[in-house]
Protein backbone atom coordinates (compact mmCIF):
# COMPACT_ATOMS: atom_id res chain seq x y z
CA UNK A 1 0.00 0.00 0.00
CA UNK A 2 1.37 3.37 -1.27
CA UNK A 3 0.42 6.42 0.89
CA UNK A 4 0.63 9.69 -0.54
CA UNK A 5 1.61 12.33 1.82
CA UNK A 6 0.32 15.68 -0.57
CA UNK A 7 -3.24 14.16 -0.44
CA UNK A 8 -3.46 14.48 3.55
CA UNK A 9 -4.25 17.52 5.24
CA UNK A 10 -1.43 19.50 7.35
CA UNK A 11 -3.38 17.71 10.54
CA UNK A 12 -2.60 14.43 8.93
CA UNK A 13 0.63 14.77 7.83
CA UNK A 14 1.76 15.73 11.71
CA UNK A 15 0.22 12.65 13.31
CA UNK A 16 1.64 10.38 10.69
CA UNK A 17 5.30 12.36 10.61
CA UNK A 18 5.42 11.81 14.67
CA UNK A 19 4.19 8.54 14.39
CA UNK A 20 7.45 7.23 12.23
CA UNK A 21 9.29 9.21 15.05
CA UNK A 22 8.15 7.32 17.97
CA UNK A 23 9.58 7.21 21.31
CA UNK A 24 12.53 9.05 20.60
CA UNK A 25 10.63 12.21 19.22
CA UNK A 26 8.62 11.91 22.28
CA UNK A 27 11.38 11.86 24.68
CA UNK A 28 12.68 14.79 22.75
CA UNK A 29 9.65 16.84 23.15
CA UNK A 30 10.29 16.36 27.12
CA UNK A 31 11.30 19.76 29.17
CA UNK A 32 14.42 19.64 30.47
CA UNK A 33 14.52 19.39 34.14
CA UNK A 34 16.19 23.20 35.74
CA UNK A 35 19.81 22.93 36.25
CA UNK A 36 20.55 22.16 40.23
CA UNK A 37 23.51 23.39 42.42
CA UNK A 38 24.42 26.87 40.21
CA UNK A 39 25.35 30.16 42.49
CA UNK A 40 25.43 33.47 40.88
CA UNK A 41 27.76 35.78 42.04
CA UNK A 42 30.12 38.48 41.37
CA UNK A 43 33.38 40.09 42.56
CA UNK A 44 35.37 43.34 41.12
CA UNK A 45 38.48 45.05 41.23
CA UNK A 46 39.26 48.18 41.20
CA UNK A 47 42.61 50.85 41.21
CA UNK A 48 43.62 54.28 41.27
CA UNK A 49 45.92 56.21 39.44
CA UNK A 50 47.16 59.75 38.51
CA UNK A 51 45.54 60.89 35.22
CA UNK A 52 48.19 61.18 32.78
CA UNK A 53 46.10 63.07 29.88
CA UNK A 54 45.80 66.84 29.85
CA UNK A 55 43.29 68.08 27.11
CA UNK A 56 43.19 72.02 26.83
CA UNK A 57 41.16 74.17 24.28
CA UNK A 58 41.15 77.42 23.34
CA UNK A 59 38.82 79.53 20.86
CA UNK A 60 37.18 82.76 19.91
CA UNK A 61 34.37 84.12 18.34
CA UNK A 62 33.89 86.43 15.57
CA UNK A 63 31.01 88.55 14.08
CA UNK A 64 30.47 90.99 11.12
CA UNK A 65 28.30 91.84 8.18
CA UNK A 66 28.66 88.79 5.99
CA UNK A 67 29.94 85.19 5.95
CA UNK A 68 32.80 85.63 4.04
CA UNK A 69 33.94 88.28 6.47
CA UNK A 70 33.28 86.55 9.59
CA UNK A 71 35.00 83.40 8.04
CA UNK A 72 37.98 85.21 7.24
CA UNK A 73 38.63 86.71 10.54
CA UNK A 74 38.49 83.05 12.06
CA UNK A 75 40.83 81.75 9.37
CA UNK A 76 43.26 84.93 10.49
CA UNK A 77 42.51 84.13 14.23
CA UNK A 78 43.33 80.27 13.77
CA UNK A 79 46.17 80.33 12.02
CA UNK A 80 48.01 82.96 14.36
CA UNK A 81 47.21 80.27 16.87
CA UNK A 82 48.02 77.45 14.91
CA UNK A 83 51.51 78.64 13.93
CA UNK A 84 52.57 79.75 18.00
CA UNK A 85 51.04 75.85 18.55
CA UNK A 86 53.35 74.19 16.05
CA UNK A 87 56.12 74.86 16.77
CA UNK A 88 56.05 73.54 20.60
CA UNK A 89 54.78 70.53 19.14
CA UNK A 90 55.98 67.05 20.56
CA UNK A 91 54.02 63.74 19.34
CA UNK A 92 52.16 62.33 22.14
CA UNK A 93 53.39 65.07 24.36
CA UNK A 94 52.14 68.32 22.96
CA UNK A 95 49.28 67.25 20.05
CA UNK A 96 47.72 70.28 18.15
CA UNK A 97 44.82 69.90 16.38
CA UNK A 98 41.97 71.89 15.18
CA UNK A 99 38.37 71.58 16.97
CA UNK A 100 34.73 72.26 16.57
CA UNK A 101 34.14 75.19 13.55
CA UNK A 102 30.23 76.98 13.40
CA UNK A 103 29.02 80.11 11.30
CA UNK A 104 25.98 80.92 11.04
CA UNK A 105 23.07 84.22 10.22
CA UNK A 106 22.12 86.04 12.76
CA UNK A 107 18.35 87.20 12.41
CA UNK A 108 16.33 91.00 13.31
CA UNK A 109 13.16 90.93 14.93
CA UNK A 110 11.26 91.19 11.20
CA UNK A 111 13.14 88.11 10.48
CA UNK A 112 16.35 89.24 8.14
CA UNK A 113 19.41 88.45 8.20
CA UNK A 114 21.46 91.19 9.83
CA UNK A 115 24.86 89.45 10.57
CA UNK A 116 26.54 86.37 10.77
CA UNK A 117 28.70 85.28 13.56
CA UNK A 118 31.12 82.10 14.11
CA UNK A 119 33.69 80.62 16.08
CA UNK A 120 36.70 78.30 15.49
CA UNK A 121 38.41 75.73 18.46
CA UNK A 122 42.23 74.77 18.73
CA UNK A 123 42.78 71.86 20.75
CA UNK A 124 46.18 71.26 22.64
CA UNK A 125 46.54 67.74 24.29
CA UNK A 126 49.36 65.53 25.53
CA UNK A 127 51.00 64.54 28.48
CA UNK A 128 53.16 67.37 28.47
CA UNK A 129 51.35 69.33 31.04
CA UNK A 130 53.65 72.30 31.37
CA UNK A 131 54.34 72.61 27.65
CA UNK A 132 50.88 72.42 26.72
CA UNK A 133 50.01 75.20 29.17
CA UNK A 134 53.00 77.21 28.13
CA UNK A 135 52.25 76.91 24.74
CA UNK A 136 48.28 78.23 25.47
CA UNK A 137 49.41 81.07 27.40
CA UNK A 138 51.74 82.13 24.65
CA UNK A 139 48.39 82.59 22.00
CA UNK A 140 47.15 85.83 21.91
CA UNK A 141 44.54 85.19 19.13
CA UNK A 142 42.14 83.19 21.09
CA UNK A 143 41.27 82.53 24.44
CA UNK A 144 40.75 79.33 27.05
CA UNK A 145 37.72 77.59 26.47
CA UNK A 146 37.97 74.07 28.79
CA UNK A 147 40.37 72.03 30.21
CA UNK A 148 40.05 68.49 31.00
CA UNK A 149 42.17 65.30 32.49
CA UNK A 150 41.97 61.49 31.66
CA UNK A 151 44.18 58.86 31.38
CA UNK A 152 46.21 58.21 28.06
CA UNK A 153 44.81 54.85 25.49
CA UNK A 154 47.70 53.28 26.32
CA UNK A 155 47.57 54.08 30.59
CA UNK A 156 43.95 53.11 30.05
CA UNK A 157 44.53 49.71 28.17
CA UNK A 158 47.31 48.58 31.32
CA UNK A 159 45.44 49.97 34.14
CA UNK A 160 41.98 47.87 32.97
CA UNK A 161 44.28 44.48 32.54
CA UNK A 162 45.46 44.65 36.05
CA UNK A 163 42.14 45.21 37.50
CA UNK A 164 40.37 42.33 35.74
CA UNK A 165 43.12 40.23 36.30
CA UNK A 166 42.65 41.21 40.14
CA UNK A 167 38.71 40.37 39.44
CA UNK A 168 39.41 37.42 38.03
CA UNK A 169 41.10 36.00 41.06
CA UNK A 170 38.87 37.83 43.44
CA UNK A 171 35.65 36.00 41.45
CA UNK A 172 37.89 32.60 41.45
CA UNK A 173 38.66 32.82 45.21
CA UNK A 174 34.88 33.62 46.11
CA UNK A 175 33.97 30.80 43.80
CA UNK A 176 35.91 28.17 45.95
CA UNK A 177 34.86 29.70 49.01
CA UNK A 178 31.19 29.14 48.28
CA UNK A 179 31.20 25.92 46.68
CA UNK A 180 33.50 24.39 50.26
CA UNK A 181 31.32 26.53 52.57
CA UNK A 182 27.77 24.47 50.85
CA UNK A 183 29.73 21.04 51.17
CA UNK A 184 31.16 20.46 47.58
CA UNK A 185 34.45 19.64 46.30
CA UNK A 186 34.71 21.52 43.35
CA UNK A 187 33.13 24.00 40.74
CA UNK A 188 32.52 24.24 36.79
CA UNK A 189 31.75 27.68 35.63
CA UNK A 190 28.48 28.44 33.70
CA UNK A 191 28.09 31.74 32.23
CA UNK A 192 30.62 34.79 32.68
CA UNK A 193 30.24 38.66 32.13
CA UNK A 194 33.06 41.53 32.18
CA UNK A 195 32.14 45.04 32.53
CA UNK A 196 34.36 48.11 33.55
CA UNK A 197 34.02 51.78 34.27
CA UNK A 198 36.17 54.50 35.10
CA UNK A 199 35.73 57.34 37.01
CA UNK A 200 37.72 60.86 36.97
CA UNK A 201 38.41 59.98 33.28
CA UNK A 202 39.11 57.49 30.22
CA UNK A 203 37.74 56.77 27.23
CA UNK A 204 35.31 59.98 27.53
CA UNK A 205 37.21 62.77 28.58
CA UNK A 206 35.72 65.44 31.28
CA UNK A 207 35.69 68.77 31.49
CA UNK A 208 36.82 69.42 35.16
CA UNK A 209 37.49 73.18 34.72
CA UNK A 210 36.36 75.81 32.76
CA UNK A 211 38.02 79.70 32.36
CA UNK A 212 36.92 82.41 30.56
CA UNK A 213 39.29 84.93 29.31
CA UNK A 214 38.30 88.67 30.65
CA UNK A 215 41.53 90.43 28.82
CA UNK A 216 44.37 89.22 26.41
CA UNK A 217 46.00 86.89 27.49
CA UNK A 218 49.82 86.62 28.43
CA UNK A 219 52.68 84.76 28.48
CA UNK A 220 52.51 83.28 31.97
CA UNK A 221 51.61 79.45 31.54
CA UNK A 222 48.16 78.51 32.48
CA UNK A 223 48.14 76.85 36.00
CA UNK A 224 47.00 73.19 35.50
CA UNK A 225 46.65 70.17 38.04
CA UNK A 226 45.38 66.62 37.58
CA UNK A 227 43.50 64.61 39.43
CA UNK A 228 42.74 60.86 39.59
CA UNK A 229 41.39 57.98 37.84
CA UNK A 230 39.93 54.76 38.97
CA UNK A 231 38.75 52.14 36.74
CA UNK A 232 36.64 49.24 38.24
CA UNK A 233 35.92 45.79 36.57
CA UNK A 234 33.51 43.86 37.60
CA UNK A 235 33.23 39.99 36.80
CA UNK A 236 29.59 38.60 37.07
CA UNK A 237 28.55 35.07 36.45
CA UNK A 238 27.20 31.44 37.52
CA UNK A 239 29.04 28.64 38.70
CA UNK A 240 28.22 24.48 39.13
CA UNK A 241 28.95 23.31 42.43
CA UNK A 242 29.97 19.62 42.19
Amino acid sequence: MTLRLNTLSFAQRSVFALALLGPAAAAHAQPTPPPTNVVQLSASGFKEVQQDWLSMSLNTTKEGPDAVTVQNQLKVALDAALAVAKTSALPQQLNVRTGQFSLYPRYSSNGKINGWQGSTELVLEGRDFARISATAGKIQTLTMGNVGFSLSREAQLALESDVQAMAMERFKLRASEIAKGFGFGAYSLREISVSSADQGGGYVRPRVMAMEAKAAMSDAPIAVEAGKSTVNVTISGTIQLR
